[in-house]
């Protein structure tokens, strides 16, 4: 009688030595990220995740290592197998009033509170955690080395891509589908062009140059 084969065990913090994990195995474990930190114009996104051991997600890792083709695949099937998901932001004004590293750590708190399931601790992509009631550790480069954060990754940048997108139907002059914000030369002629928009973050500087130079020119 021949024995079924074992499927062998997921390793879902494949850079991440089991000496060097903040959290044991009755730990329940989310991933966070976030996307859009740098351009010019839209919110910050964050996302949390936690992940369902019993239903793994195969060809996770950082979304910027990604072909957009292959994040719009992978965003659904987390959605779907995750025992948890969330998406928050923070806007372009609240950006501007609280500084980028603080709108950013503020859009990662949201997108914890609003998991359906408390986790007891939440592993942070980069070198600073946010301030919430649970544990957090922050983990260097953790979106290669963390399925979770690579997780909340994808969900994070599929989620603003998808947001920028919609701002170019409102503002298609600035091309926000083609550049997501950021600070290309296609988006900075189109700046100039056009002026900042009431989407672009005034306390960025190309943006806030201009502002000055229209306030002087008056």
């Amino acid at each position: 009688m021949s024995k079924t084969a074992r499927k062998p065990k997921v390793n879902f913090y494949p850079g991440l030595p089991p000496r060097l994990r903040p959290f044991t195995d009755a730990d329940i474990v989310c991933g966070v990220d976030e996307a859009g930190r740098g351009p010019l114009a839209g919110p910050v996104f964050a996302a949390a995740v936690i992940l369902d051991p019993k239903r793994p997600i195969e060809g996770l890792r950082d979304s910027k290592k990604l072909s957009e083709a292959r994040r719009d695949a992978l965003a659904p099937q987390i959605r779907e197998c995750a025992l948890a998901w969330a998406i928050a932001e923070c806007s372009c004004e609240e950006i501007d009033s609280l500084n980028i590293l603080h709108a950013t750590m503020l859009a990662m708190r949201r997108a914890v509170e609003a998991l359906s399931t408390l986790p007891t601790i939440a592993l942070i992509d980069g070198n600073r955690c946010p301030p919430m009631e649970i544990k957090a550790h922050a983990v260097v480069e953790g979106d290669d080395k963390v399925h979770a954060i690579s997780a909340a990754s994808i969900l994070a940048k599929t989620a603003r891509d998808a947001a920028l997108v919609r701002l170019h139907a409102a503002y298609p002059q600035y091309c926000f589908d083609q550049h997501k914000g950021y600070g290309t030369a296609l988006h900075l002629e189109r700046l100039r062009l056009h002026g900042p928009s009431p989407v672009h973050r005034r306390s960025f500087g190309p943006v806030r140059e201009l502002l000055q130079a229209d306030l002087f020119a008056a």
